[in-house]
């Protein structure tokens, strides 16, 4: 940069913004960084109390903000995404479908360590909407050498830093469980509020079977399902550790890989997940998914729906944020809920 009288500043570019103040008006940029300088801007920057200003002096080492900002969008921009335009060194990201955002946050973590640039994102491992911000970027300084963007290229690595992964609707079936049910005691409470949660992903129930407390009976009403095509089965019913609670079994006698019974979240420590050999999930729910308002089931419901794999390393890290405090008014997902790791 140098600094420059006003008068002299013809034909030269701007390296920062020149605000005006007008009160109770504006408080806007009245030339933005980038800006060439004309004859008839002088009387206006003088008008702001600007007798000297700053000019871009061009240095083959050295980037403008924009320009380093472009660059930490490029490290960032995942298939579905689309940049804004660069203001004031600051470039943001934005959704162009519905999806599961993700980020690296190792990799996310050593791009913000260098100290001269950011990227600053949304919550990783929840759903996002068509036109949702996901990330700003920037550099701090005004002008930055370009070792240090290779630095911020080395640190990020050869894949993009953010993904954004859509939503597959599917066909599920919900399998009922509880003699309760299945002799007409009661009526089921519990598929109107998941045909509900998962109509909200396009999703349609293809198969609806009703069980006695018998593991038998369970089993071959999830075999019947998966040979049928459906692509995602949950039971409901019977998910404790009660001597007649048979759910958990039948799940694992149907032949499919448990990753997880139990995870440390309340409400749904019961919780259970397993995998066809076929990657078609098969989901034990506790009671909890049906009169509480969110769950672990809503934690691990968008990555079944994006078809990313969940790990029993990763339920497990939900312990830290796992608590929901029921708040009066659900704020859910803006909020702390599931957001510990």
């Amino acid at each position: 940069m140098k600094e420059i009288p006003v008068q002299d500043a013809v034909g030269q570019m701007l390296c920062h913004d020149i605000t005006q103040i007008i009160p109770g008006v504006t408080k806007d940029a009245v030339f933005r960084k980038g800006h060439i300088i004309t004859q008839e801007d002088i009387p206006i920057l003088r008008s702001v109390g600007k007798e000297h200003i700053y000019i871009w002096e061009v240095n083959e080492q050295m980037l403008h903000e924009n320009d380093a900002a472009h660059i930490l969008c490029q490290l960032c921009q995942g298939e579905y995404m689309e940049a804004g335009e660069p203001k004031e060194g600051k470039i943001e990201l934005f959704a162009q479908i519905d999806g599961l955002f993700l980020a690296d946050r190792q990799r996310l973590r050593a791009v913000n360590a260098l100290g001269d640039s950011i990227v600053s994102t949304r919550f990783s491992g929840f759903p996002v909407h068509a036109g949702d911000k996901l990330c700003g970027t920037r550099v701090i300084p005004l002008l930055i050498a370009k070792e240090r963007m290779e630095l911020a290229r080395q640190a990020a690595g050869p894949e993009p830093l953010l993904k954004l992964l859509p939503f597959r609707p599917r066909s599920f079936g919900v399998v009922t469980t509880g003699s309760e049910i299945y002799h007409g005691l009661i009526q089921d409470q519990f598929t109107p509020v998941l045909e509900a949660k998962l109509g909200e992903f396009g999703c349609t129930m293809a198969a609806h079977i009703y069980c006695d407390d018998q593991a038998d009976q369970i089993t071959r009403a999830i075999q019947t399902m998966l040979e049928d095509g459906v692509e995602l089965i949950l039971c409901t019913g019977g998910m404790s550790v009660d001597p007649d609670d048979r759910t958990p079994l039948a799940i694992r006698n149907s032949g499919a890989r448990v990753v997880s019974y139990g995870a440390p979240v309340l409400p749904g420590a019961m919780f259970l997940l397993s995998y066809t050999q076929d990657g078609r999930p098969i989901c034990g729910l506790p009671g909890c998914v049906m009169y509480a308002k969110r769950t672990i089931f809503d934690l691990i419901l968008p990555y079944l729906l994006a078809d990313v794999p969940v790990t029993a390393e990763q339920l497990a890290a939900l312990g830290h944020g796992g608590l929901c405090l029921n708040c009066p008014v659900c704020h859910f997902p803006n909020c702390m809920f599931g957001k510990g790791v």
